[in-house]
């Protein structure tokens, strides 16, 4: 075992010293007024971007979110047993969370959301999926730490793995009294909080970073494989209902183009989306059609709907009206 350790040690893929990796994690990881300033911005912009559903407002919240600086000095703190490192970076991770989910409430207070859209649903419901992302984008925040000669990767690491939106779900969720959602979100970020900080563990001791003394390096993999085994069965039960939903989706997609109104030639079906938040879920299809269609025929779609698939669902038809036009019969 200490041969195989001594091997790493020599083959690792730190590239700067020790001592200036930890000053350089020490100086990421203070409460600043920069890193507060930067903190209450992202949020900000996040929270207004997911009212306004809009995915390129988030990303740019993202970017400038600091939140993965202090994250690596947490977890080189955990792998070297630095308890000072491990104080500051745990405070400012703590701090930059609680302003955020505070900062996003208020806003949520204010603004009184009636609906949730498509970005804010999106991430109630993480799964394994997210979990992997967390720990590809944290390794690369990691290499990229140790590693100074690739560049920094904190923009992109931080767009993939979006720390900064699923704290402002929370917040708005909480504003609005949905204990649901809010918990959805921030399993979500504890997911990439965890993700995030076992890769860079994996990372700085790839490096040749970590101490030969066993006791702190199986501490160190102890709590981190514990928490990824609580979280996968939370997450492996959301990826399955995810599949299951999907299939759903798929099949009342073939129902509803195939086999519904089929006396309607004039009914053509051109999006379907459910919304499995109310109960029973709705389902929303967006058709064209030249004649309207009545309550009736709705309720023939949802009782096929229910006889086929065994489950009940509210339709509604959203109808955009055409118009059938030929040439007149003197131009023939």
């Amino acid at each position: 075992m200490k041969r195989s350790w001594e091997i790493i040690k020599k083959m690792g893929l730190g590239a700067i010293p020790i001592l200036q990796l930890r000053e350089s994690l020490f100086q990421e990881s203070k409460l600043t007024q920069n890193y507060l300033i930067l903190s209450l911005g992202s949020c900000l912009i996040a929270t207004l971007g997911l009212i306004i559903n809009s995915a390129a407002v988030i990303i740019g919240a993202m970017i400038i979110a600091p939140l993965m600086l202090p994250l690596r000095g947490f977890s080189f703190a955990t792998l070297e047993g630095d308890i000072e490192l491990l104080r500051r970076s745990f405070n400012a991770i703590f701090i930059g969370t609680f302003l955020s989910i505070f900062c996003s409430w208020v806003v949520g207070l204010i603004v009184s959301i009636p609906e949730f859209g498509e970005e804010i649903l999106s991430r109630t419901q993480p799964t394994l999926i997210d979990l992997l992302i967390a720990i590809f984008a944290g390794g690369i925040s990691g290499y990229a730490k140790i590693r100074p000669s690739v560049g920094d990767a904190i923009p992109g690491t931080a767009i993939a793995v979006a720390l900064m939106p699923p704290i402002c779900v929370v917040g708005l969720a909480l504003a609005q009294g949905e204990w649901e959602i809010a918990s959805g979100a921030g399993l979500l970020y504890l997911t990439n909080l965890i993700g995030i900080n076992l890769a860079c563990v994996i990372i700085y001791f790839l490096g040749g970073y970590a101490k030969s003394n066993e006791l702190a390096r199986s501490l160190s993999w102890g709590v981190s494989l514990i928490l990824i085994m609580l979280l996968a069965i939370p997450l492996g039960i959301s990826f399955w209902q995810l599949i299951s939903k999907a299939k759903i989706h798929d099949s009342i997609e073939q129902i509803l183009v195939t086999r519904s109104l089929v006396n309607r030639r004039d009914v053509k079906v051109f999006n379907v989306s459910i919304n499995w938040g109310k109960h029973p879920p709705v389902v929303l299809v967006k058709v064209r059609s030249v004649y309207p269609i009545e309550p009736d025929e709705v309720k023939i779609v949802e009782t096929r709907l229910k006889n086929e698939l065994e489950h009940s669902f509210k339709v509604i038809f959203e109808v955009t009206p055409t118009q059938i036009i030929k040439t007149s019969d003197q131009d023939k």
